[in-house]
């Protein structure tokens, strides 16, 4: 299953534009205006420069990239979480991996903004306090449940209610404190997280935050906004970069030639979305591992850490059922030898067990029983 990253903003802040942009996709802009419209979905494939050489190197019958979705959702009006967000759309926000918050810094007489004034720092701050009074709002509702049950159970119910109790106050410290959960999160023990997963805590989940830019921006203003962001909002499993969605989606929609072209005469030495995409994929704690061969030359998506147990299952599970060993060997020490028949000669294939650790850009062979 495709990692899922779901694109959020206020109205008007173009996020079905930077949508397109990133899919390379044709989603009617500006129709979004209520929690039952559906969502635009897209799966996109992530640039690796080393899997370009991979394939290069062994010519295989197809090219297989990671991949990410990217889901875009109605627009969050600003007091929205008063009234409690659409279960649609909570839903959407609940199941995402992470949130790309897409935020408006480009000016547009014909498209108003509803505060009437652009102010990309104010506009994050907004949505910021929507998600966070979204989860308070869970976990008052839910130590409320808890709270009128206690009293009628005993033993192990009870403890784990209490348990559940004790987490759920922690955390509704910290949004009452105005921090998002991601800053604290990883700091409760598993049992802690494992209870709580369920829930989709929004201001748990990594935030990708996209400052919209017109074209006018690019350069050293886009820059600026960028640094006040990073300033006023980095934080634990945040990243915040600058994207023109509207010449981003331009260039999308020509061939390569003639997006060069445009590209020159607007001074764009490269385009951004491989940079965002890359950065979507970095945010979760993902990285890439290769298989090789004449059939194929494959990129596979694990967290950063993961074993070789881990990394077979990836593939199917019957390889991490049956796992003997695993052939390993790094990129670099592969593209330096310049073959698979050098790389042994060299004796740089490695022979590894089920508690390797992964390295991001390992070439591995999985050996395994059936």
């Amino acid at each position: 299953m495709a990692t899922k990253l779901v694109i959020i903003g206020l109205p008007a802040s173009g996020k079905t534009t930077v949508f397109n942009a990133l899919t390379r996709s044709e989603a009617q802009t500006g129709t979004f205006g209520a929690s039952s419209d559906e969502p635009n979905l897209a799966t996109v494939k992530v640039p690796d420069a080393r899997l370009d050489t991979l394939t290069e190197m062994f010519n295989p019958q197809r090219k297989v990239p990671a991949d990410v979705q990217y889901l875009d959702v109605a627009g969050i009006a600003k007091g929205i979480s008063e009234k409690g967000m659409g279960g649609q759309l909570l839903g959407h926000l609940a199941q995402a991996d992470a949130l790309v918050h897409v935020v408006r810094a480009f000016d547009d007489p014909n498209v108003p903004h509803p505060e009437e004034t652009v102010d990309p720092i104010r506009d994050i701050e907004t949505l910021n306090m929507e998600l966070l009074f979204s989860d308070l709002a869970i976990i008052e509702k839910r130590l409320q449940r808890i709270e009128a049950q206690i009293g009628k159970t005993r033993g192990k119910e009870r403890d784990e209610a209490e348990r559940e109790q004790r987490a759920l106050t922690q955390l509704r410290a910290y949004l009452e404190d105005d921090t998002p959960l991601r800053d604290h999160y990883h700091e409760l023990d598993e049992d802690d997280q494992r209870l709580l997963r369920g829930f989709g805590f929004l201001t748990a989940k990594p935030l990708l935050v996209l400052i919209n830019v017109g074209d006018a921006q690019l350069g050293d203003e886009a820059d600026a906004l960028v640094a006040r962001a990073r300033e006023r909002f980095g934080g634990h499993e945040v990243a915040i970069h600058a994207l023109a969605g509207k010449i981003e989606m331009e260039i999308g929609q020509l061939d390569a030639d003639d997006a060069a072209v445009f590209m020159d005469d607007l001074g764009i030495a490269e385009s951004g979305l491989d940079r965002v995409i890359a950065a979507s994929f970095d945010l979760l704690g993902l990285m890439a591992f290769f298989t090789v061969g004449e059939d194929e030359c494959r990129a596979w998506t694990i967290r950063r850490d993961a074993d070789a147990v881990e990394a077979a299952g990836t593939i199917h599970t019957d390889i991490a059922r049956g796992f003997i060993r695993a052939e390993v060997v790094a990129y670099g020490d592969l593209i330096e030898a310049g073959s698979m028949a050098e790389v042994r000669k060299a004796g740089k294939l490695r022979r590894e067990g089920k508690t390797y650790r992964v390295e991001s850009g390992d070439i591995i062979n999985f050996l395994f029983n059936v």
